[in-house]
């Protein structure tokens, strides 16, 4: 973890911070001063805190796309309830009589609600924009799933792999980063409570997050695609990761194109941030089984006879999206069924077909995704096709699966072959000897127009992205993504080595 991703994270608050202010105090005094506006706005941003999390970010990201400006927008629509509800406490609980002088005086209602009660109202008001503050510091970790950067990324990345000392960073920072601020608005609250209200001084503390978001300014804006960059997104996964990072090397070291990672993303949302004219990535690396299923909403049965899903996948995705799977990388990340060792030996376990007998005294866990009723690939079609019956089934967390299996809380699941927290958690996979599951081949997705875009200046980029075709198989992504995920080594490191093993780069 660097200083730059907390200074992002905190660019993340303190935009959204500023906007759910001059959003959420206008509405506050609004509903004050005519009561049927109140019950509808205190009705909706009520509504607001009910949406989890993610789901509102998706519904954003469909509109604006991915990136901080997502993340931003949720956070102040997640932040308006205390600010709106307390400036509208705020003022009500102003004293009677003052009003009432205020009314004696000939002053109008804007005038009085803005210049006399307003600041008499402000200690409440301030106390609902540092609850606001404070509460969207941990929102912010959500970030990381939509391109936005930040925490998010760092806890995300330590649960999956299992190190707590990346969590506790993660967490710490975000822990630290809540304290400070809270002390901090603590204190001026404290002040503007003695002060009793009408102070110039109640702005100081809003002045004070307007500066700190202008002097992080540099770490939230989002630089455009320049005329010879080609835009790619970190992936939440090692092994996408090193494989945007092959990208990166090869392309800089064989034309005079400028590659970008920008911000982690899952998959799914880079696919949506890949497709359409306000597209913010050029390429990503991905799986014919998974454009086929998750991105092109099809399934197994959908291909016809003869045909593969590689093939089908690429002529739908051309014909929906203008988008197109480069050659077979050589691995095959395909769901696999494993269990612990210890569990194979007692039950001499090596193919599915041999846990049918066995499977009434097995549990068997896996993230929720794979329970869900959409696709072929799942939890229903797999125990049918194969005539398994287990004792119990759990659903987790897919980042806190391979603790649980670790820790024994089930004793079969569904893994990704090539993932090489398999062999820290000391997994056997099981042969699929009936072949239910399908390839998962692995090939970098390319808009059509990123070849046109870049002919001029770098006019074998398809030929240099197809250097790798057939060239990383199974065994390889396991080790590289056991010394990224296991050994603690960067993914710089080992995508760089491998590279030069294969002579496309120099030592």
């Amino acid at each position: 973890m660097n200083w730059s991703i907390i200074w992002e994270h905190l660019f993340i608050v303190l935009a959204a911070s500023i906007l759910s202010i001059a959003i959420g105090l206008p509405l506050g005094i609004l509903s004050y001063v005519y009561p049927r506006v109140r019950a509808v706005t205190l009705r909706v941003v009520d509504l607001l805190q009910t949406i989890p999390s993610l789901a509102l970010l998706g519904i954003i990201m469909v509109f604006i796309g991915a990136g901080k400006l997502t993340v931003i927008i949720g956070i102040t629509l997640y932040s308006l309830l205390p600010i709106v509800r307390n400036t509208c406490l705020g003022l009500q609980e102003v004293d009677p009589g003052v009003k009432e002088a205020a009314r004696g005086m000939g002053m109008s209602k804007a005038y009085r609600t803005l210049m006399v009660e307003f600041p008499l109202a402000f200690p409440t008001v301030f106390t609902g924009i540092r609850i606001a503050v404070v509460n969207a510091i941990g929102t912010a970790v959500f970030a990381a799933y939509v391109g936005g950067g930040g925490l998010g990324s760092i806890i995300n990345r330590g649960i999956r792999i299992q190190d707590m000392a990346l969590i506790l960073s993660g967490t710490g920072a975000l822990m630290v980063i809540a304290v400070l601020l809270d002390l901090l608005m603590g204190w001026f609250e404290k002040q503007m409570r003695k002060s009793r209200g009408g102070s110039k001084g109640m702005w100081i503390p809003v002045a004070a997050i307007l500066l700190a978001f202008v002097l992080l300014l540099p770490y939230g804006m989002g630089k455009g695609s320049g005329e010879n960059e080609l835009l790619l997104y970190d992936g939440d996964y090692s092994e996408t990761q090193i494989m945007h990072h092959m990208v990166k090397m090869l392309v800089e070291d064989k034309t005079d194109l400028t590659v970008t990672i920008q911000d982690q993303m899952s998959q799914v949302n880079n696919f949506k941030s890949l497709i359409g004219d306000s597209h913010t990535c050029d390429l990503m690396i991905s799986y014919d089984g998974t454009l086929l299923t998750t991105f092109l909403q099809l399934d197994t049965a959908d291909v016809p006879e003869g045909t593969s899903i590689y093939d089908y996948a690429n002529q739908v995705a051309g014909e929906r999206h203008d988008l197109r799977l480069l050659e077979k990388l050589g691995f095959d990340n395909t769901y696999a069924i494993a269990v612990p060792q210890d569990v194979a030996d007692r039950y001499g376990l090596e193919t599915i077909s041999d846990l049918i007998p066995v499977a009434g005294e097995l549990v068997f866990g896996a993230e929720h995704e794979f329970f869900t009723q959409e696709g072929s690939m799942k939890f229903g079609p797999f125990t049918a096709f194969y005539g398994l019956s287990f004792k119990d089934v759990v659903s987790v967390d897919v980042s806190l699966k391979y603790t649980a299996a670790e820790k024994g809380s089930f004793d079969v699941t569904e893994v990704y072959a090539t993932d090489g927290l398999n062999r820290k958690a000391n997994l056997k996979v099981l042969e699929d000897d009936r072949s239910f599951f399908p390839d998962y081949n692995g090939a970098f997705l390319v808009r059509e127009d990123t070849f046109e875009r870049f002919a001029e200046t770098a006019p074998d980029l398809e030929e240099i992205l197809n250097l790798l075709a057939g060239q990383i198989s199974n065994d390889d992504m396991v080790e590289m993504t056991y010394q990224v995920d296991v050994e603690g080594r960067t993914v710089d490191d080992v995508a760089h080595e491998f590279l030069v093993s294969r002579g496309f780069l120099s030592g």
